[in-house]
């Protein structure tokens, strides 16, 4: 065996410092001095008020809102240093509202995952790809339905599946269950989760419920005015004085099959998340 110390694989993504601001220089800062890992196979929650910087850390990420600070890795290569192409191969970005889009079929929709592979892979491996986020995401009904027909929570089990058909190695999704009924939460994180396992890749989700976060994310991030105010496991940083920190609500915790989960108490009146 060589004496050398075998060299780690760098992080899926590795932020140090991002900043980011509503406009020029003079505007307020959105974010403030954000840092962050993750690991391939890993699911990162953000967790956090309205408000907190949880969309606009997503977009940072995905390449969408520029910096005014830090640094941005992914898979150790700078971001500012890919191209656009490049970009939309190796990241799914979801975002928490969609358009009508453009009245395009949903298996229209979906095979826009494809095209930052065209050339790169056969048409007959995109569309099987495209059927099989399709059946995965349980869509066949709705396949040749137009976009523009659907619900709110159709829209985004749609969206989800362009997102798998991409296959990307790092998935951005920014409250991908706000429309959806119980049943779909659960499958659309569980798929989530799988896609991380199965293939290495990564998830970071904005999110607001925090049972369903607790259950499905490995670490939380949780953000209140652009800062980070705790990170780590949900078991280590569920607690009531962060509950009262982020959202100004008391709250006791509790265990179930070794999984946290939170009992909100009544607020105070006029009570507001600390500064």
């Amino acid at each position: 065996m060589s004496g050398a110390s075998a060299t780690a694989p760098p992080a899926l993504v590795r932020a140090e410092g991002l900043r980011s601001r509503y406009g020029g220089r003079a505007s307020p800062e959105v974010l403030q001095g954000i840092d962050l890992v993750l690991q391939p196979g890993e699911v990162l929650g953000l967790v956090g008020p309205n408000g907190s910087g949880k969309s606009s850390l997503l977009k940072c990420l995905a390449g969408l809102r520029p910096l005014s600070g830090g640094h941005l890795a992914l898979e150790g290569r700078a971001l500012a240093g890919c191209t656009r192409q490049e970009i939309a191969r190796a990241v799914a970005y979801v975002p928490q509202h969609t358009g009508p889009g453009m009245s395009l079929r949903v298996l229209d929709m979906v095979r826009l995952g494809r095209l930052p592979h065209r050339g790169a892979s056969s048409p007959q491996q995109d569309e099987a790809l495209c059927l099989a986020a399709i059946e995965r995401l349980a869509l066949e009904a709705l396949a040749l339905r137009h976009f523009s027909d659907l619900s709110g929570g159709e829209r985004q089990r749609v969206l989800m599946a362009r997102a798998w058909a991409q296959q990307g190695r790092l998935l951005l999704l920014d409250e991908p269950t706000s429309d959806l009924d119980l049943r779909h939460q659960l499958a659309t994180l569980q798929t989530v989760r799988e896609l991380s396992r199965q293939r290495g890749a990564g998830a970071v989700i904005a999110i607001h419920d925090l049972a369903l976060a607790a259950r499905f994310c490995d670490r939380l991030l949780m953000l209140r005015g652009g800062r980070v105010l705790d990170a780590g496991a949900p078991a280590q940083v569920l607690t009531p004085t962060n509950v009262q920190a982020l959202f100004g609500v008391g709250a006791r915790i509790g265990t179930d099959g070794g999984l946290p989960y939170v009992i909100p108490m009544d607020p105070t009146p006029n009570e507001s998340p600390s500064p």
